[in-house]
């Protein structure tokens, strides 16, 4: 079985609306093997492996139901089976996951396979480590060479790819920070493979490390950090603090301690974890090692006075005590029976304990305080202590060395609670917690006495999420609270942009309205990133990487998100939602690539950001294939866009109050008008809009309604729609390659990067309303990887519009012969009726470009349909510079606009019917398709 390619989507897509791994199986031989075939040893020794397998429900959606499938009938295949192990073995790592799906792509012993995964490289690795599980199950005459044999131990690989799991995944305080921010429905985006994590989206985003946000002071941190500056502080505050002397050597140690008094503790003067600490010293030869274990941290180390009472951390968020927990050094208990080593291990086994801070809590250690707190009992490793004996390892209780937590919230003293938020506050810390070592917590420290400690920065939550005994408390909770109130923004708002033609103008036009509006606007595009109007990336940046770089933007307010087929197909969306969402058209365009072989499959592909729209979606009413997407989303508002207003569908829609955007006739023209809630609103006639070039442009008449009900559906008010329509042109700085017009010559020239046949054929229409003096000029051409029949299209939509056509390709063929493509094109021109002396085959682009400009005359019009945009842009604006503009190309009025045709004539198939309900009407499937 081989892996024949992988995409990794991050977000929604064609096959869930979560992240999901997708794998082009190929099993070969193994298509005629059956687990059924295969037989009970590789069934048994399957489940012996990941006994969790039993709990898959697979199709019968019941515990058991995926072994049924293995044992019952024919059984099933091994693309099926991988997907359960990737499955399993992320559970069984801690990264729990339950979607996947397997179908035959059409070839035969070939499958697509589609699993869940919560981080990507884990999910990659549960992969390959499925694909060798059952190699190695296999009989030995069918495994593939390299396959692991009979003495490969699957066990070690389990550990290892579980350990590597872990190493990857968010720590407990950073992972009950993200679950808490899910819980309030605020986005969140992993920054790097620790634990910097943006919450939130554009200028709402608040970060954190760990548990430090971007709030936490840097002033306070540093404090923390200094132990004896802290001391000092709290003191000056009244709060309860051990005596302290901070020395350089171990003789100035030995006096410090004398003057403080033994017992004491000698610490670094910075550090954390309990890292170089020794506790209860009582003589001078103690003080002497401890100082230079306490040096291996800082070059300056604290004695201070010993506080004796057991240790608490007590956690302080906004200047409120949100969890207090008693903490135990590292322990064993006795049995009698064996050794302290022995025990260790034996505590070690608990699940619950890790590396680091891996897991809830921490594996015990032997060293040198282990040693020392040991032979100062008289013990070593190999003492086998008594029945009920503790024996202390640590005389710390940091959890990373292997302490426990007991949680004591419920019963702390309202005194020790008080003292601990001033603690904090006179630090200036957000978020901190307060080592207090009291003889009884429940009690007030002004009665038994007690001492702070330490203060730290960045507290860890394990402790307090995962307590050992006690009451788990939700610490993560009152953070995102305090990082977002509830009455603050949390996302910025989205638009998702799709469809075949248009996209990118509507983007454009949308991004546009909202900046009149106020805003500051993340514009992703098949031009680049924008920022504010401004070029930060250039290129195609319509996929999921380009959107988290918008969304990661700390001065956005709001993004608009051009959604094109290619990155829908390679990686799904990169954000989980939007708030409105449009489908423009679908037609024709990149078929027969990547699986997308139909419009229908094209219109699926294309509906994954209507599914995922929270607030609004616009669908265009005279496309069926667009209309049809009504039925598939959760919008609270479903917003039509037609050109006929007569259409009956959106008729209906409109008098059950729902929202509509319609081109009505009137004495003047042509108007936008906005239907919503049973009122009527004209928003503007479109020879008033630049970019419809006094109405010619029909597409961009309707490019502008979209971005008008896009904009109404975000709340922008008409007169920020009316002027932002009203001031956006197509001039190449602000739309490139989009009916760019340049007028400076004696004659027109359109440039346009119309690339497939529905494109080609609205170009050819608007040249059509244009009243031209002279002839009309077209440089032609196609990209060399769509379907024969799509450029034979192209060619079709030019035939008979133009007086002479020049043929080409583009620089990058794209798996073409050279010459292939102008020839096709010729070849359908005169099969339609162009004659051969009006037909050009110019290759190279920048020359055909350059001929059709020398072939104009005065009153003449060239359409240019351009691939390499800005240098065409600069053939066409240099040409004949020594030459004076000239005044011939005069815009005549708007040709008379026919709407298309009514939609009575559509054809409602037998599985689909008429829905009303609160939000309109809409066509809907009559019966649910197979949930499997």
């Amino acid at each position: 079985m081989k892996v024949l390619s992988t995409n990794v989507y991050v977000g929604p897509n064609l096959y869930a609306h979560f992240p999901v791994i997708k794998h082009i199986l190929d099993l070969g031989e193994l298509e005629q093997w059956p687990t059924t075939r295969l037989g009970n040893r590789f069934i048994d020794r399957l489940l012996e492996y990941l006994p969790g397998l039993h709990e898959h429900g697979c199709s019968y959606s019941e515990p058991g139901g995926f072994v049924r499938r293995l044992r019952e009938d024919e059984g099933t295949w091994l693309g099926h089976v991988m997907e359960h192990v990737a499955i399993e073995l992320q559970n069984v790592a801690g990264s729990p996951v339950t979607f996947g799906k397997t179908r035959s792509t059409g070839e035969p012993g070939q499958y697509w396979m589609v699993f869940q995964y919560k981080d990507e490289e884990v999910g990659r690795a549960a992969s390959d480590l499925a694909l060798d599980i059952i190699h190695h199950l296999l009989p030995a005459e069918l495994r593939p060479e390299n396959a692991p044999d009979d003495e490969w131990d699957f066990a070690h690989a389990r550990d290892r790819f579980i350990k590597y799991a872990q190493r990857r995944a968010l720590g407990p305080s950073t992972g009950s920070l993200v679950e808490a921010a899910e819980a309030r429905g605020i986005p969140w985006i992993r920054l790097n493979r620790y634990s910097l994590v943006q919450f939130g989206h554009g200028r709402y985003q608040q970060r954190i490390w760990a548990t430090t946000t971007g709030r936490t002071s840097n002033i306070a941190v540093d404090l923390a950090s200094d132990k004896e500056e802290t001391n000092r502080i709290l003191r000056d505050l009244g709060l309860p603090v051990p005596s302290q002397r901070i020395v350089q050597s171990s003789s100035e140690a030995k006096r410090a301690a004398k003057r403080v008094g033994y017992p004491v503790v000698l610490k670094p003067l910075s550090a954390n974890h309990g890292r170089g600490v020794s506790t209860n010293l009582t003589t001078a030869e103690q003080i002497e090692v401890a100082f230079e274990k306490a040096r291996e941290h800082h070059r300056s180390v604290l004695v201070e006075s010993f506080i004796t009472g057991f240790d608490h951390r007590l956690l302080v968020v906004d200047g409120k005590l949100v969890a207090a927990a008693k903490r135990v050094p590292g322990h064993v208990v006795g049995d009698g029976q064996h050794t302290i080593e022995q025990l260790v291990d034996e505590v070690n086994r608990d699940p619950r304990r890790g590396v680091g801070h891996e897991k809830v809590l921490t594996r015990l250690e032997f060293d040198h305080q282990a040693e020392r707190l040991l032979a100062a009992m008289g013990y070593d490793r190999n003492t086998v202590p008594a029945k009920d004996e503790v024996v202390y390892l640590r005389t710390t209780a940091n959890l990373s060395t292997g302490g426990t937590a007991i949680d004591v919230t419920d019963v702390i003293h309202p005194d020790n609670r008080e003292m601990a938020e001033r603690a904090i506050k006179g630090i200036g810390l957000d978020i901190g917690g307060v080592d207090f070592l009291t003889s009884d917590i429940t009690q007030s420290y002004r009665e038994t006495g007690g001492a702070i400690c330490e203060i730290n920065a960045g507290p860890g939550f394990r402790m307090h999420v995962a307590p050992s005994e006690g009451t788990p408390r939700d610490v993560a909770g009152p953070v995102i609270d305090m990082l977002f109130p509830p009455t603050s923004a949390k996302r910025i708002p989205i638009a998702a942009i799709t469809g075949t033609n248009g996209k990118t103008t509507t983007s454009r036009m949308l991004a546009h309205i909202l900046k009149l509006h106020g805003s500051t606007v993340g514009l992703t595009s098949t031009d680049g990133l924008y920022i504010d109007g401004q070029l930060t990336v250039e290129g195609d940046m319509t996929g999921p990487v380009s959107a988290a770089m918008a969304l990661r933007d700390p001065s956005i307010d709001a993004a608009v998100m051009e959604t094109a087929r290619g990155g829908l197909l390679r990686a799904g969306m990169g954000y989980s939602m939007c708030n409105v969402a449009a489908c423009l058209n679908v037609s024709a365009d990149h078929l027969g690539m990547k699986g997308i072989e139909t419009l229908e499959q094209l219109a699926e592909l294309k509906r994954v950001p209507i599914e995922v729209a929270t607030d609004a979606v616009v669908l265009n009413a005279d496309d069926e294939l667009c209309l049809r997407m009504a039925d598939y989303s959760n919008a609270e508002q479903l917003c039509y866009v037609t050109m006929n207003p007569r259409h009956p569908l959106v008729k209906e829609h409109i008098r059950a109050g729902g929202r509509a955007i319609v081109l009505e006739e009137g004495m003047n023209g042509h108007m936008i008008a906005i239907y919503d809630s049973e009122s009527h609103i004209p928003l503007l006639w479109t020879h008033l809009i630049p970019a419809t070039i006094e109405g010619r442009a029909i597409h961009n008449v309707q490019n502008a309604m979209f971005a008008a009900g896009l904009a109404y559906s975000m709340g922008v008010s008409l007169e920020n729609i009316r002027h932002g329509l009203r001031t956006f042109d197509t001039t190449f700085f602000q739309a490139p390659g989009r009916m760019n017009i340049y007028d400076e010559h004696p004659f027109k020239v359109i440039l346009d990067y119309a690339h497939n046949p529905a494109a080609v054929k609205a170009m050819c229409d608007l040249v059509d309303r244009f009243e031209v003096d002279g002839k009309r000029i077209v440089v032609l051409a196609a990209p060399g990887d769509r379907r024969d029949e799509d450029v034979q299209q192209i060619a079709l939509h030019a035939a008979g519009h133009f007086d002479y056509y020049i043929c080409r390709q583009d620089d990058r063929r794209r798996g073409r012969e050279f010459g292939e493509i102008p020839a096709m094109l010729k070849d359908t021109l005169l099969a339609n009726g162009v004659a051969d002396e009006q037909i050009a085959i110019i290759e190279d682009e920048t020359e055909a470009t350059d001929k059709a400009l020398q072939l104009a005359d005065a009153g003449d019009l060239v359409l240019i349909l351009g691939d390499k945009i800005k240098r065409s842009w600069k053939q066409i604006i240099y040409f004949g510079s020594d030459g004076e503009p000239g005044d011939e190309a005069v815009s005549k009025p708007a040709a008379k606009q026919v709407p298309p045709p009514d939609v009575d004539d559509i054809e409602i198939g037998d599985d689909l019917e008429i829905i009303r309900d609160e939000r309109g009407v809409r066509i809907a499937r009559s019966e649910p398709e197979d949930a499997d």
